[in-house]
């Protein structure tokens, strides 16, 4: 991934839900460099290496068998240095997700800058050891593993990669309650390295809410339109709605990263002059008047004594006399 990026670094999540069309994939990274993305993502299938033919679809997706999906949806080497290179030109990075080692060489030809590991490879030990010895960055999902798993995970990978774990539930779409972020912070205290955010609930509030807490790295599944064709582009963003995400996420990671000193009032002292009340009089008040309290008055701007400074004055003789409104000194008083 490249350096410097603001954080935080978000992921546009193009998948498969171009559905093998060359022309949709080229088309879907440019959409989402136009709305803000640091990266793109695709996912990269080679149906003889990942799966027997008889393995089943999940429910949310039967429309075709896995293996003849994969084989229809996938493009050659060429096609993905294609991408590789559209991507450099667009400056996002490259990403995609490999299913078996034979991904991986295809990945490492075209020149991938980053490996994500989907959540239904974590316990898959060869993939981890084997994208390892690349060396290159590594976004870990979190998803489907449980913390015996995720150790392994993270053992097979820290020494070698610049690891950062996701944070991910695999619910589609995710309802509030199993979001998790709880997880993220559990995982940055277990492990010691940089968190984010794999999003699949529908909306903004779980994204915002990760980088107010200390995600680097959002993901967001990303889609011409929730009516295209396969199981993913339902529950991505379209394009509007992706750049919407991009500028708050950006808000919220520049807002996080500065915090403020709450006694340095420099950006507010015209503000304070304009809103804030001095004492003044609330009548006429004669020479040699011993203040009492109900001769003040609390009035903008705040130039003169500040209205909080009022006991000071209490009991105190007025020098020479005052009209109504008259903004209070400290020369008028003995």
């Amino acid at each position: 991934m490249t350096a410097g990026r603001q954080i935080p670094y978000v992921i546009a999540e193009i998948g498969s839900v171009h559905d093998g069309s060359f022309g949709n994939a080229c088309r879907l990274l440019e959409v989402a460099a136009d709305c803000g993305a640091d990266a793109v993502k695709f996912q990269t299938h080679i149906a003889e290496a990942e799966t027997l033919l008889d393995a089943p679809s999940p429910s949310y997706f039967s429309a075709e068998p896995r293996a003849e999906y994969f084989r229809r949806t996938g493009f050659s080497v060429d096609q993905w240095g294609r991408l590789a290179e559209l991507a450099k030109r667009r400056k996002v990075d490259f990403l995609s997700s490999p299913f078996s080692l034979e991904a991986v060489d295809l990945l490492e030809r075209v020149g991938v800058s980053a490996y994500k590991i989907p959540s239904g490879e974590v316990s898959n030990l060869p993939l981890m050891e084997y994208i390892a010895r690349t060396r290159k960055p590594v976004l870990l999902s979190s998803g489907m593993s449980n913390w015996h798993e995720l150790d392994a995970a993270v053992a097979a990978l820290r020494s070698s990669c610049a690891l950062t774990l996701l944070q991910c539930t695999s619910v589609y779409p995710c309802p509030p309650e199993q979001v998790g972020l709880n997880v993220m912070l559990k995982m940055r205290e277990r492990y010691d390295v940089p968190v984010g955010f794999s999003d699949h609930t529908l909306g903004f509030a779980a994204a915002i809410a990760a980088v107010a807490l200390g995600a680097t790295v959002v993901e967001k599944h990303f889609t011409f339109s929730k009516l295209m064709y396969g199981s993913d582009a339902k529950h991505s963003m379209e394009p509007d709605q992706f750049r919407l995400l991009c500028d708050e996420l950006k808000f919220t990671g520049r807002m996080m990263a500065a915090p403020i000193e709450k006694d340095d009032l420099s950006s507010v002292l015209e503000m304070k002059r304009i809103f804030e009340k001095s004492i003044v009089a609330a009548a006429n008040i004669a020479e040699g008047t011993v203040i009492q309290q109900h001769h003040f008055a609390f009035k903008k701007p705040g130039d003169g004594i500040p209205a909080a400074r009022y006991r000071e004055f209490i009991g105190r003789r007025l020098v020479r006399s005052l009209p109504r409104d008259h903004k209070f000194g400290e020369e008028d008083f003995a």
